[in-house]
């Protein structure tokens, strides 16, 4: 087999497979950086205070409100409350601004945001159920787990 300089038109061939490849490479490497940053994880009450939350990153975090835990601050919109699973210690999430409507305590609830160095749980966003019949996939797992209930 007798290897020696290229023709023209398969050189060409070659640069354009090599381009296509380098191209097609790129935006996929591109499309699961920009996916695997907005993927928000679900962690319970439980998972967050053994450590298994990753500080400074947005999850999501969900369980049932402490009935007497909620505090309002006087002079702005910070608020501050705790969720539980029911089974382990709570977690204390603060919020500033205004909550849903349907927000009550003893009520399962879903928010988004990152847990400070101090094992605070600094919600961006709150979300509370719509109906009185319906709590969050996550929140229900949770709270089964806790009791060892299988699904």
């Amino acid at each position: 087999m007798k290897f020696g300089n290229m023709k023209p038109h398969r050189r060409r061939r070659l640069y354009v497979v090599l381009f296509l490849v380098v191209t097609s490479s790129a935006a996929v490497g591109l499309t699961l950086m920009a996916l695997n940053e907005n993927i928000n994880l679900f962690y319970s009450p439980q998972q967050i205070a053994s450590g298994e939350a990753p500080v400074g990153k947005t999850i999501r975090a969900g369980g049932v409100v402490v009935p007497g835990s909620l505090r309002r601050d006087e002079s702005s919109l910070l608020i501050e409350f705790d969720i539980s699973d029911l089974k382990t210690a709570p977690l204390r999430v603060a919020y500033t601004g205004i909550l849903p409507d349907l927000f009550r305590e003893g009520q399962g609830i879903v928010a988004l945001g990152k847990v400070n160095q101090q094992g605070i749980f600094v919600a961006e966003e709150v979300l509370a159920k719509h109906d009185e019949n319906y709590m969050p996939p996550e929140v229900a797992a949770a709270i089964a787990a806790a009791h060892g209930e299988s699904e």
